[in-house]
């Protein structure tokens, strides 16, 4: 039987390089060499897109999970019917620094109207550039361009803080009703809508 042996990074089995004290670990002591560079690099590239914003504007969204879905976080991009709420197209909406992803879905009218709230307070401080000598309608002239200084905050908009409903005694009428109930009943409504429609559209032409 073969002894169980451990092998060692200094160990005789090793190279001759490890042999004499030198270790397998590879150090990182750049850290802060690698922070200098990122700051020098966001500094450099915040220089070259002034007056711009550094970052562009995101939505906010609700996390995935029960355990998560409390808190508020930025998303991909705002969705084309918060767009549409906005009355932003998409096209218009990339060349002004908003970012768009058309396979977000909204699940709720709350989350809908807050991003499409985030989008008409951004629309609101907008200051469009002018590409030729003569500003277009909806401009700014360069003397308000450079009177304005850059954003450079991680976020264009700050995240809203989250607000949670203060604890309160439950009232007697919801004791009575029944969540499940309510949403099963929702459900079975979903389900069955299309052969609702379709006797009604029915009834409406017997009735004619």
């Amino acid at each position: 039987m073969l002894a169980n042996v451990h092998f060692r990074k200094t160990g005789l089995f090793m190279s001759k390089r490890n042999v004499y004290g030198e270790s397998l670990i590879k150090p990182w002591l750049n850290q802060a060499g690698r922070k200098k560079s990122r700051r020098t690099a966001r500094q450099k590239k915040a220089a070259k897109i002034a007056p711009r914003p550094t970052s562009t504007l995101r939505p906010v969204v609700h996390p995935p999970t029960q355990r998560y879905n409390s808190k508020l976080r930025v998303g991909r991009g705002f969705t084309l019917a918060e767009l549409k709420e906005a009355k932003i197209s998409p096209k218009l909406a990339k060349t002004i620094g908003i970012c768009v992803d058309h396979r977000r879905r909204n699940k709720c009218t709350e989350s809908l109207q807050e991003n499409a709230n985030r989008l008409k307070l951004y629309k609101s401080k907008l200051m469009i550039f002018p590409k030729g000598s003569k500003p277009k309608a909806g401009d700014s002239t360069r003397a308000d361009l450079e009177a304005v200084p850059q954003n450079t905050t991680k976020y264009v908009i700050p995240i809203p803080a989250k607000t949670f409903e203060a604890p309160r005694a439950i009232k007697s009428e919801e004791k009575e009703k029944s969540a499940y109930k309510l949403l099963k009943k929702q459900r079975t409504k979903k389900h069955y809508l299309g052969s609702i429609l379709k006797k009604q559209k029915a009834a409406a032409g017997t009735e004619e």
